[in-house]
């Protein structure tokens, strides 16, 4: 059953991606984002000679003022450059824009994130896949001059508000350079259906296009005391967003994976769909919801006499993300996932984690994460022993992101 369902989500997922993001088509229609190709088979090194030109003509429009030397501005040369509102240039290797926030990899100062509103001037070495709302995505070299953004492709060019853009990454030609990585080592301390001093890992990963946002977060543990195992529980979330507009987005496929051997729950897989909307997204916070329709299927250890091992249920999940910059080295984010369904499956349950992540190198943080985890209606074992309903975990951990 379960190499089934992640073989199907493994499928759904492919089939989402290539029938989505590969839209072969130069046509504008304002009733459907679409994916603007460039047609004139120029190599990329001839695309950035025609940046080249075109940056040199906007320099020179007015050639009887005089320039001042802050306003000059660098040739990308085999990196990306871009400027701040305190006139500082800062040089690297673009990867990505999201929610307003941008990623910046610099020799100097490492991955950095910079307020996009706090971008005046950008010029990209590498091709930039760019989301423009309600219009298209554009691959091509992407400029961007205080509200101005101009994207060369080909021996085209288009230009739009800086407020148009959704999103944008590199047009990478490796599919890891769609991917992002962080890893976390814990220690954890935890109170609930066990007491006990031991070890806790977290993985996320992300693929990200200028459409669309594939994220897959693993957290888990296992724990021995004097030779024997006291705790083993494991949890992979699956969520795929495609972008409608800067505030709506929908979800062709979530998913869950869950066991827990204290818990009863030898396996529980929750897979749907849903949409979401952006309630807030300013400079030091994000805020969202979305939900769906969804089917738990649930399969317990050992149960009483007279009950059913496995269960099919309907459910509705609703889930948030709050996210917030409170100083230039903390960040806090908490996230609420609510799941209701039948009475076999728990009624009522959640899973709620607030996480402050402080930076110490540009590739190294330490995590502090608090969870709960609740369950109105666990299910008992074949003796009859019924879990409590909710479960507390406190980690400390370093994590690296690459």
């Amino acid at each position: 059953m379960l190499r089934l369902f992640f073989s199907l989500l493994l499928l759904n997922i492919v089939l989402l991606a290539a029938t989505t993001e590969d839209t072969d088509t130069t046509v504008i229609n304002s009733n459907k984002l679409i994916k603007i190709e460039d047609t004139s088979d120029l190599s990329e090194d001839e695309v950035r000679q025609i940046a080249k030109k075109i940056d040199k003509k906007e320099q020179q429009k007015n050639p009887y003022r005089k320039v001042r030397w802050e306003e000059l501005s660098p040739t990308p040369i085999k990196r990306d450059w871009i400027q701040t509102k305190s006139d500082e240039w800062f040089c690297g290797k673009i990867k990505a824009l999201y929610d307003n926030k941008l990623e910046f990899n610099s020799d100097e100062i490492g991955v950095h994130t910079f307020d996009f509103d706090n971008i005046t001037m950008l010029k990209s070495y590498q091709l930039i896949s760019v989301h423009i709302e309600n219009l298209a995505s554009i691959a091509g070299i992407l400029r961007l001059n205080k509200d101005k953004v101009t994207i060369i492709q080909g021996e085209e060019k288009y230009e739009f508000k800086k407020s148009d853009i959704i999103s944008f990454v590199p047009d990478a030609e490796l599919e890891k350079n769609y991917w992002s990585r962080k890893i976390t080592l814990n220690f954890d301390l935890r109170h609930g259906n066990t007491d006990q001093f031991d070890y806790a890992a977290q993985a996320n990963l992300k693929r990200r296009t200028a459409l669309s946002s594939l994220s897959l977060d693993y957290l888990g543990r296992i724990s021995f005391k004097d030779s024997e195992e006291i705790a083993n529980d494991h949890r992979i979330n699956e969520k795929y967003d495609r972008y409608i507009t800067r505030y709506f987005f929908w979800t062709p496929v979530f998913s869950e994976f869950y066991t827990d051997k204290y818990k009863n729950i030898k396996e529980q897989i929750t897979a749907g769909m849903g949409v979401g909307y952006v309630a807030l997204n300013t400079k030091d916070i994000f805020w969202n919801f979305s939900g769906g329709p969804a089917v738990v299927y649930t399969h317990f250890y050992t149960i009483e006499d007279g009950k059913k091992s496995e269960n099919y249920s309907p459910a509705l999940e609703i889930s948030t993300k709050y996210e917030q910059q409170l100083t230039s080295i903390t960040d806090f984010t908490y996230n609420y996932k609510l799941t209701l369904s039948n009475r076999e499956s728990g009624i009522y349950k959640h899973h709620m984690i607030l996480k402050f992540e402080n930076k110490l190198l540009s590739w190294l943080d330490v995590d502090v994460t608090g969870i709960w985890d609740y369950v109105h209606t666990p299910q008992s074992d074949v003796s009859g022993v019924m879990p409590k309903k909710s479960d507390y975990q406190l980690l400390i951990g370093l994590s690296i992101e690459f």
